[in-house]
């Protein structure tokens, strides 16, 4: 688990900072590219803030690490809705005495954002008390340094708060949890009693009439104090993206949090992809020789790279440069190192390779030619030395 939690707090440290506005509502914002672990975007990220609902995100996590079986049951008791019709919390629709899968309460917690289904789970895991101290242990865990826990909930309370940043590191978290991941994705899901959910985030989308064909998933969240809240994921040109909103006005009339976010991810989507910077195969250099007839050596590429950029961008920045480790030379040997590539972008180094000598070179033919001469040369030599020698031992003779 070290492994796990060291990456996670790499992954948030390690960021390519954008200071662009957009014209969005939220107060809080942070836009990662899940696939080179850079933020793009961010706004008041580090802000210590009420985070509604998407407190589920680490509800789940800890349901969802301390329960074997999630096709067991559970009947919903009156403790499972203590305190929520009072201020008004969102429930999932599930009835008073009705058992069902805790699979069935996961659903209900992530997509319609149910609080009774939030504190069944915590009275199954071990009781609130336990559950809450579950909660703040895995957020020290993961380096979530903004934040603490008093509900499993989300409901606004003293001392219960985060960030975006930090909702960020835990929703990554839980994405690599496969149940996690399947359901965050699901769009409706329908449990064993016959009760249908549907996500939020798609229904916010449909009847607003909101073009995200790239949105993939996300947990919404609304309290008086946390706004309209929105985490969420999203797929567009290959590219993986994970968006955490927060403080959007409370409008019931318009889901702010949901276009906010379409204002992102289409600022983004529109103006940058995955460039290929070097395509395999393609020739980045040419290593130069001695004495060869070859008068360079060419190096390929070993594999296309690429990188997120502009979709303007221009190769201008591109650089390689050649660390000689031999002289090649036609006595240079087959399948011997000579030398490593260095190619980097924008000042950054984005591959590094050996380059090894596939074929052997050949002999310039001038040198050639002046070779054979001396070696004509030596054997004419020679045999005017043995001709000498052998008059000398004839004289000796006579």
């Amino acid at each position: 688990m070290k492994k796990i939690i060291s990456f996670f707090i790499c992954f948030f440290w390690v960021t390519s900072v954008s200071a662009l506005e957009l014209p969005i509502e939220s107060q809080n914002a942070i836009l990662y590219n899940l696939d080179n672990h850079t933020v793009l975007y961010e706004k008041e990220s580090e802000e210590q803030i009420s985070i509604a609902s998407l407190t589920k995100i680490m509800t789940a996590v800890i349901t969802l690490e301390n329960v074997s079986n999630l096709d067991d049951t559970v009947t919903l008791t009156w403790e499972d809705y203590r305190g929520l019709y009072e201020v008004g919390a969102s429930t999932a629709g599930f009835s008073y005495g009705e058992t069902v899968t805790i699979r069935d309460l996961l659903y209900g917690l992530l997509l319609p954002s149910g609080a009774e289904a939030a504190q069944a789970l915590a009275r199954v895991v071990g009781g609130h008390d336990e559950f809450i101290r579950l909660m703040n242990e895995k957020a020290i865990e993961l380096g979530l340094t903004q934040t603490h826990f008093m509900n499993e909930t989300g409901l606004d309370a003293e001392g219960h708060h985060s960030s975006v940043k930090d909702v960020a590191t835990l929703f990554q978290y839980a994405l690599t949890i496969p149940t996690f991941k399947e359901i965050i994705e699901a769009k409706s899901y329908t449990t064993t009693t016959g009760l249908t959910f549907y996500s939020t985030t798609e229904r916010a989308k449909l009847r607003y009439g909101l073009d995200m064909d790239y949105l993939i998933g996300g947990k919404t969240g609304t309290t008086n104090e946390a706004g309209l809240c929105l985490a969420s994921i999203a797929k567009a040109d290959d590219v993986n993206y994970m968006l955490v909103t927060c403080r959007a006005p409370n409008d019931w009339s318009t889901p702010r949090h949901v276009m906010d976010a379409k204002t992102i991810y289409d600022y983004f989507i529109s103006h940058y992809a995955n460039q290929s910077i070097v395509e395999e195969g393609e020739k980045i250099y040419e290593i130069p020789t001695k004495y060869a007839e070859e008068e360079s050596i060419p190096v390929y590429a070993k594999e296309t790279i690429t990188k997120y950029l502009e979709k303007d961008f221009s190769l201008e920045s591109l650089n390689v440069t050649y660390d000689t480790k031999e002289e090649v030379t036609p006595l240079t040997k087959p399948n011997t190192p000579i030398g490593t590539i260095h190619i980097s972008f924008l000042g950054e180094e984005v591959s590094v390779f050996d380059v090894y000598l596939q074929n052997k070179v050949s002999l310039k033919k001038k040198y050639i030619v002046l070779g054979s001469i001396i070696i004509l040369l030596i054997i004419i030599l020679l045999v005017l030395l043995l001709i000498r020698r052998k008059r000398k031992k004839r004289r000796r003779i006579s």
